[in-house]
């Protein structure tokens, strides 16, 4: 990587349009692959995404806009995705040029549900991509945030200490502060978790639990991300940090977390469909929720909170009963 580097973004979504306003700050040019042509076109007359994050504004000029996926892989060298983890698989069946000598980072908060593999791993197993190759872009920032150029800070890891700082570089900005590191499975697979944790701490709000509650629950859940880790990927990390602990806290806290909003109206009552169809956006961590449990049958770490969320979404146990049980398994 180089000044000379190409970066594009790949999605059309919340997340994709912060980090678009991101890199925009600090590049002249932005590669954007958006699905929908209607979004393309109307980003070029209005200078804001129509559907996300609709309060940030754009600059048309800076942006190679398509809808073509193949295209954009071609014509530059940093690919970021951020693409929903359930929607993936699917956009890339578009492929027809090589992915191997392109540097791939994941902004994606999930595990592919298709080969049951987190995006890093999906990439490299797939598309053979090297791991020195391959990143993942996480920490307590969301997008809504971003729109508003709230102070956030994101974790880049990647195994290649280079690729990750030049891509630091131009996501780091007044609003954005950046650090990075080697953990980049660890990294993943608590995005993908905090997810989980999320949807619990939506359904214990939607049953009405206070903030007491709450506060154990998500002091139980950096516990239970740890053990959980640590059986997939052991390494000295510290789970306090922010790419951790921090982006717990703001997806089980913040009103922006989709999967607290999807967990709540659980708590509340709705089914799952039901849920899904009152919601705009996607809740990773219904998909994220039945990877991690299986993962786990093998792994055997102790995971009372992904259980009881599982046994809710999947097993259609009620609410009510999983969470009276998951007390008493709390400390």
């Amino acid at each position: 990587m180089s000044n000379q580097t190409k970066i594009a973004v790949l999605g059309g979504g919340s997340w994709a349009t912060a980090i678009v306003k991101m890199l925009s700050e600090n590049l002249e040019t932005i590669g954007w692959y958006m699905r929908s042509v209607y979004a393309i076109e109307h980003i070029k007359r209005n200078k804001h995404n129509p559907s996300y994050l609709s309060s940030a504004e754009l600059h048309p000029e800076q942006l190679d806009l398509s809808d073509d996926m193949n295209y954009i892989i071609e014509n530059y060298d940093v690919l970021i995705f951020a693409i929903p983890s359930a929607f993936l698989n699917k956009e890339l069946e578009k492929l027809n040029v090589s992915l191997e000598n392109k540097v791939v980072f994941s902004a994606i908060k999930g595990i592919v549900p298709e080969s049951g593999l987190i995006v890093g791993e999906h990439f490299h197993t797939t598309y053979n991509v090297p791991y020195e190759s391959i990143g993942v872009i996480s920490g307590p920032c969301h997008a809504e945030e971003v729109a508003m150029e709230r102070l956030s800070y994101l974790t880049l890891a990647c195994q290649d200490e280079e690729k990750a700082k030049e891509l630091s570089k131009s996501i780091a900005g007044r609003y954005i502060k950046t650090k990075i590191s080697d953990d980049i499975i660890g990294t993943e697979y608590a995005a993908m978790l905090k997810n989980i944790y999320a949807i619990a701490a939506g359904i214990a709000h939607g049953l009405g639990y206070g903030d007491n509650f709450q506060a154990v629950l998500m002091s139980n859940a950096i516990r239970e991300m740890k053990r959980f880790i640590k059986k997939v990927h052991k390494m000295k990390r510290n789970i306090n940090n922010s790419a951790y602990l921090g982006d717990l806290l703001v997806t089980g806290y913040s009103t922006f977390s989709r999967n607290r909003m999807f967990g709540n109206m659980i708590g509340k009552g709705y089914t799952v469909k039901s849920a899904m169809l009152e919601m705009s956006m996607v809740a990773e961590g219904y998909y994220a929720t039945k990877s991690a449990y299986q993962i786990n049958q093998n792994n055997g770490a102790k995971t009372p909170i992904i259980n009881a969320v599982y046994n809710v979404l999947y097993d259609k146990k009620e609410a009510k009963d999983e969470f009276l049980k998951l007390t008493n398994r709390l400390d």
